[in-house]
């Protein structure tokens, strides 16, 4: 190897030693960088470009698997064969001056279908429950005994009442256990109902049948000429969907629908293919919308206009002249419809709304017949109750809630966190967005609200009373007077969730605390609860 040049000052002389030659240059490298920043550019269009696609998929899956969900016979071509069952109105005694009723949640087998029996779940018998009928002002006390091999709980939807009386996820009965919630009845006349709320596991057992109705009644209510005899002239209409296998056992799962099991058979108070022998002129339906996911729009097949004279939270405040009543998950709506001598007509649901994405089917529900001669029933009321202005002038506070996917504000459900802190004996302004096309509904423990606006306008009559579930059209605001009256607890919280009952159990629900001014809140988890974030 040559000796390296020397250079550098030395007294201003460089060495005259001559250069080597230089070496041979190597050869040049390949060049690289373009195909690299090539690669890099396919890689930045590629990742967005599949991720668009897999969206395009997604949807195209979703749109294709509601257009074939689950659907009952279409319109027009159904059989009623069987006379509707009407539950039975549950008994109840006074001891010290308190209403007492006993439920048993157990298993049972039930024939809906010819030479079939299916695997079910009931209250006080092996199908839905009792009807609780109690009054303003009465106290009453419900002795809750779970017969299931897994824990429960009784959620009083609708009901004004304490935290801890409400049987939401924070108040589990253990299989065996005994619960007694008490509270007093202090709400107008309405129809509301009762069905488990155990966290994660709602849906199951509501599908397997744990649900009834609970009727309050008032004095005002009372003094009306309403249809008002049970079971002749005013009738509880449970509408559920479900379908069965070939051995008679419920049958159904999510697949794709994303909102939850939907059925090809509807029953009505667990009757398939139902008929009501009607009495007189006029009938009282309450109708209950008891299914977890689908949504109804109730109207009469020959187009016939009834009266809505209440909704999910009592009476409105005059009769309202329609053909027809939407209604999700939960929701309630008393009509009350005159028929003539002899003549038979559908109760149907039609296609929803197609702002609600909850498919375009229409059919069938309920035949009403006529007898050949009908007592008399006096005319309605043109005033129900007195419903006075809603007013947002003094609200403590606004919030906002995003319905999207099966979250509410970015959050899913933890039993150990409080995601709204109220005082109590104020009102609050909640106002409620569904930002994407998967159907909602919004439903709020312990009150009942005013639906203030939707989109800005004043909302339709059907929204015009109290409300305690409302469907969520996507991309328009609901903004909702919620009032917290009368009950502090800052250790046990109410709810608020999706009520089609598979976004709820997969965590799209959140828990308010009512408390005292002042007050600091003490949320307490469950016990055996370590969930900090919704997984199921």
């Amino acid at each position: 190897m040559p000796p390296p040049a020397c250079s550098g000052e030395a007294g201003g002389m460089v060495s005259a030693l001559p250069s080597p030659p230089s070496p041979p240059l190597p050869p040049a490298p390949p060049v690289v960088a373009p195909r690299r920043r090539r690669r890099v550019v396919a890689i930045l269009v590629a990742v967005p470009l599949a991720l668009v696609i897999l969206l395009i998929a997604a949807g195209a899956i979703w749109f294709g698997s509601n257009s074939a969900r689950p659907t009952p016979p279409a319109a027009g071509e159904f059989t009623f064969e069987q006379p509707l069952r009407i539950p039975e109105l549950a008994p109840s005694k006074v001891e010290d001056g308190v209403r007492v009723f006993e439920l048993d949640a157990g298993e049972g087998r039930t024939s809906f279908l010819g030479g079939t029996e299916t695997p079910t779940l009931g209250y006080n018998g092996s199908y839905l429950g009792p009807t609780l009928v109690a009054a303003r002002g009465e106290d009453v006390r419900v002795e809750v005994t779970n017969r299931l091999a897994e824990s429960t709980t009784v959620h009083w939807h609708g009901m004004h009442l304490p935290a801890a009386m409400d049987g939401g996820p924070h108040t589990p009965i253990a299989a065996g256990a005994t619960w007694r919630p008490q509270w007093t009845i202090d709400q107008p006349a309405a129809s509301l109902w009762y069905h488990p709320h155990l966290h994660g596991r709602t849906r199951e057992q509501v599908d397997a049948g744990l649900a009834g109705m609970f009727i309050i009644q008032d004095e005002e209510e009372a003094a009306l000429p309403l249809p008002r005899e049970y079971g002749v002239d005013d009738i509880p209409v449970i509408v559920q969907d479900r379908s069965f296998s070939a051995d008679g056992a419920f049958s159904g799962s999510i697949g794709m629908q994303f909102d939850g099991v939907l059925g090809d058979t509807i029953l009505v108070n667990g009757t398939v293919a139902p008929y009501l022998d009607v009495t007189t002129e006029h009938v009282r339906l309450r109708l209950l919308n008891g299914s977890s996911a689908r949504m109804y729009d109730f109207t009469f097949a020959d187009g016939r206009e009834f009266a809505l004279i209440g909704t999910d939270g009592g009476l409105l405040e005059e009769p309202f002249a329609s053909t027809s009543v939407p209604l999700s998950p939960g929701e309630r709506a008393e009509i009350v419809v005159a028929l003539s001598p002899g003549e038979r007509v559908a109760l149907r649901s039609q296609a929803p709304d197609p702002a609600l994405h909850a498919g375009g089917a229409a059919f069938d529900v309920l035949e009403l017949r006529a007898a050949a001669s009908l007592l008399p029933s006096p005319e309605l009321p043109k005033t129900l109750a007195d419903m006075p202005e809603a007013d947002e002038s003094d609200a403590a506070a606004h919030r906002s809630f995003e319905m999207s996917g099966h979250s509410i504000n970015d959050r899913q459900m933890d039993l150990g966190r409080s995601d709204v802190v109220a005082t109590v004996d104020t009102s609050e302004v909640w106002s409620v967005h569904n930002n994407n096309p998967l159907p909602h509904s919004f439903h709020v423990h312990d009150t009942q609200f005013r639906v203030l606006s939707v989109d800005g306008r004043k909302p339709p009559a059907r929204l015009s009373g109290w409300k305690d579930t409302i469907a969520l059209e996507q991309d328009r605001e609901y903004r909702l007077l919620v009032r917290f009256e009368d009950y502090a607890d800052p250790t046990t919280p109410y709810m608020y969730h999706c009520h089609l009952l598979w976004h709820e159990d997969q965590g799209m629900m959140g828990q308010f605390l009512v408390v005292e001014p002042g007050q600091e809140p003490d949320l307490r988890r469950p016990e055996g609860d370590s969930d900090d974030h919704h997984d199921h």
